[in-house]
């Protein structure tokens, strides 16, 4: 029996939602695994020079935990992946892995032993590997996500925008790890910076919910990363500003970066993503112009989340 699973990409943090606002987009790393004797990984797309081969890729090790609690050690599977999503930008690249291979151990383990894993354990446990859940949720259950942490549990909230939404995502040609870009923030911030951004996360959930379109520039200004990170991405300022005068109604650094991402809204998704195609056409000459980043690709909103195929 050989599970399969699409998972999509991810944009967390979004603008002032640090560690806890992220949206799903239809760009999807696929994952496929049966049970075999030993650990093998095929890699195909994105990172198939350089990720591993083996039990230490990410996918093999999300299964692998869930092999152990479900009392199942010495399980080991043959792994195929498909990457589309670009590695080390911001994109959710790790939770797709993570998601991906806690879902193909859920179907295997259902499969053939009949063991039963919830959404929600599931989602405790992707969050546990992953470590930001504003990544895990969306790649899980598509949409708008808000998360928090209460009593060291993962929380999340679902919401579902009324208007249509699409982004313009420019990766950069080279990576930066969350690790390295978090180390760049403060330990410390004042008052000021915390009321900020307090009252501009609650208006982008507002403006996200509700599509707002006039109140998504000013909802993704943010004092409490974005700055401190921009050391590391010199052309962020360039290439927000290129988004902004292509037509994208808010610009924000995708998750840790240095992806850059633009939001459009209109009545519909399809009508959202037309949007962010023209966004993108519109800007690709200024981005080549720069050399320091991939073109400008629009995604659509992934409302559903991951799926099995």
């Amino acid at each position: 029996m050989r599970a399969r699973f699409s998972v999509p990409a991810t944009s967390a943090n979004l603008g002032p939602g640090f560690d806890s606002f992220g949206i799903a987009l239809k760009l999807y790393n696929k994952f496929e695994a049966e049970l075999a004797d030993e650990w093998v990984v095929e890699v195909e797309g994105e990172g198939e020079e350089y990720l591993l081969g083996d039990a230490d890729n990410q996918v093999a090790l999300a299964m692998r935990y869930l092999f152990e609690q479900a009392s199942r050690p010495n399980y080991a599977a043959h792994i195929w992946c498909t990457n589309r999503v670009p590695t080390g930008n911001g994109l959710g690249s790790s939770s797709t892995a993570i998601v991906g291979g806690a879902l193909l151990a859920r179907e295997l383990l259902a499969a053939h032993d009949q063991i039963s894993i919830s959404d929600e354990e599931l989602f405790q446990i992707t969050a546990h590997l992953e470590g930001h859940s504003d990544n895990v949720a969306p790649a899980l259950f598509g949409g708008f996500t808000v998360c928090w942490t209460d009593d060291e549990a993962a929380r999340y909230a679902r919401f579902e925008p009324e208007r249509g939404l699409a982004a313009v995502v420019v990766p950069s040609l080279g990576e930066l790890s969350t690790i390295k870009s978090r180390g760049m923030l403060p330990k410390d911030v004042s008052h000021k910076d915390a009321a900020f951004n307090v009252a501009h996360a609650g208006l982008l959930a507002a403006a996200m919910i509700s599509g707002r379109v006039e109140l998504l520039g000013e909802a993704l200004k943010d004092r409490l990363h974005q700055p401190y990170r921009a050391a590391a991405i010199s052309d962020l300022e360039q290439i927000s500003d290129i988004l902004r005068k292509a037509g994208c109604h808010g610009v924000a650094l995708s998750g840790a970066g240095p992806t850059v991402i633009g939001l459009v809204a209109a009545e519909t998704d399809d009508e959202a993503y037309e949007m962010a195609a023209h966004v993108a056409a519109t800007a690709v000459d200024a981005v080549r112009a720069l050399g320091t980043r991939r073109e400008p690709l629009p995604l659509a909103f992934d409302r559903q989340g991951a799926r099995a195929l």
